[in-house]
């Protein structure tokens, strides 16, 4: 018996600021399927500006109440992160659980991290997006007692200021492993500084093929299966910076990572909590940024993800731009090279043999000039 998916009700406002807000949902309703839920349905209202106490105007929200009335919904899902205030007002108003873009995000990176860092990185995250959101959680605890001090506050204030103060401890006692993980990563990257192999890194918008090129890359230079990443059709499938040395020819090799995808509003959080791992594009000689050529949006994730690499201090990094799943769109022959940009398809291995070539002769330069090769 298959068990049964959580039922989200997608809610979203449309501001005319220039986002595009169908494909706003439409992600939103791929994060929700990347947490095992399933979209019930969605309500959106246009608005000039969010309404600053419940996000979405009154009238509207009369709506989403008859619809959980009537319908069988398990959480709503807001398109927008909520402000501490929203978040508490909202769940006084409709008493069903909620999750905002940001919470939605965390949920899946929770359920993806597989090593020891990437948990940290996550739990770190959560608890900086938890703690000004505590207040108003505890509706049902009754509030009594008067006087001053601690031990006269009522049950909801003692397990509001309980609460506060583990997570302050818990994130406190986050910060340091992380900072003592960052060290030994930097470590690491001297020492491959030292050996002064050329450093390349994939970056891009989540789901775009990065860990598949980094697979299709171990399979036609090293032959070891052991080394290759965990490839899957989904958001967010790799949290952990794997880094493996591909060796193309006889003294022709770089350090090639995987990092983790970016996303449309990206949580501040995380990009903080991740930073040690992202750095490793941030200290990279060249970028191989990956592209959904498929998907319409393209362009939109290319600035998405330049403007985060910007925000990292990698925007002046050296760029081969890799148009991957060129094969659904394009009926040329693949690959097709123009310039610092490469069409090409990963699943197919169309063009991996030319990646190479077009990294090794960047690579092989005494300069890393990218405008003197392209």
């Amino acid at each position: 018996m298959m068990e049964r998916k959580e039922r989200a009700l997608l809610l979203g406002v449309n501001l005319n600021d220039g986002e595009d807000f169908e494909r706003s949902m439409e992600e939103l309703r791929n994060l929700a399927e990347s947490c095992g839920m399933e979209a019930a349905g969605r309500i959106v209202q246009r608005l000039p500006k969010l309404h600053t106490a419940f996000y979405m105007g009154k009238g509207k929200l009369l709506e989403v109440r008859r619809y959980l009335e009537e319908e069988d919904v398990d959480v709503l899902i807001f398109d927008r992160s909520l402000s501490p205030s929203q978040m508490k007002n909202l769940q006084r108003l409709l008493d069903c659980p909620i999750l905002d873009r940001t919470t939605l995000i965390l949920e899946i990176f929770a359920t993806r991290a597989q090593t020891r860092e990437a948990k940290l990185q996550v739990e770190a995250a959560g608890l900086q997006y938890m703690l000004p959101r505590l207040t108003g959680m505890y509706q049902a605890l009754g509030r009594q007692g008067g006087g001053s001090g601690f031990a006269n506050k009522g049950a909801g204030e003692k397990k509001l200021e309980l609460d506060r103060r583990r997570i302050e401890k818990r994130a406190a006692e986050l910060q340091r492993e992380l900072e003592k993980i960052s060290g030994e990563r930097k470590t690491q990257r001297k020492r491959r500084q030292e050996c002064r192999i050329p450093r390349v890194a994939l970056v891009g918008y989540t789901n775009a093929g990065k860990s598949t090129i980094m697979n299709r890359m171990l399979d036609q230079y090293t032959r070891d299966a052991s080394k290759r990443v965990t490839e899957k059709d989904m958001l967010f499938a790799t949290l952990d910076t794997t880094v493996r040395r591909i060796r193309t020819g006889p003294g022709e090799e770089f350090l090639l990572s995987d990092t983790v995808g970016f996303i449309h509003q990206l949580p501040a959080g995380l990009i903080k909590a991740f930073r040690s791992t992202l750095e490793e594009a941030a200290e990279a000689d060249l970028l191989l940024h990956v592209l959904d050529y498929s998907d319409e949006a393209y362009r939109k994730q290319r600035e998405v993800t330049e403007e985060t690499l910007k925000d990292l201090g990698a925007g002046n990094i050296p760029v081969i731009y890799i148009y991957n799943k060129a094969d659904r769109c394009m009926e040329e022959r693949l690959p097709v090279i123009r310039g610092n940009q490469i069409y090409m398809s990963a699943k197919t291995g169309a063009g991996i043999p030319e990646l190479a070539a077009m990294i090794s002769r960047f690579t092989g330069r005494n300069t890393y000039d990218s405008r003197s090769y392209f």
